[in-house]
């Protein structure tokens, strides 16, 4: 049997494991559909993750400021990944999460132009 946590200090069973998505849809279908990410025992993990054992769990929406950070950074990645899929001799610098988004530097030849940015 796992023990699941949440933030209001209810319990919830389960017969085996189980992923945070799946805890998410057995709280309410509405905050399933809403998660972008997971606390687990006070780590950030991504819904897929699965619990097989009790522990102690928040499910994170766009409205925890964590979880914004979390997307934040991944989508900084994911556009230094697509920059580098287009411009390979593009070299990728530093990328981080600030408070209202993010942003990539990059090092090359000649800056990125208007229509550079609709293909990235």
């Amino acid at each position: 049997m796992i023990e699941i946590k949440l933030p209001d200090g209810t319990i919830k069973k389960f017969k085996s494991s189980l992923s945070c998505g799946e805890v998410a849809m057995a709280i309410g279908a509405k905050l399933a559909k809403d998660a972008l990410v997971a606390k687990v025992d006070g780590e950030l993990r991504d819904l897929g993750f699965k619990l097989n054992q009790s522990a102690e769990i928040k499910i994170l929406t766009e409205k925890n400021e964590e979880s914004l950070e979390l997307l934040r950074h991944d989508m900084a990645h994911i556009m230094a990944e697509a920059v580098k899929e287009l411009y390979p001799k593009t070299q990728v610098t530093i990328g981080p999460a600030i408070d209202d988004g993010f942003y990539y530097d990059f090092a090359r030849k000649e800056p990125f132009a208007p229509d550079d940015l609709v293909n990235i």
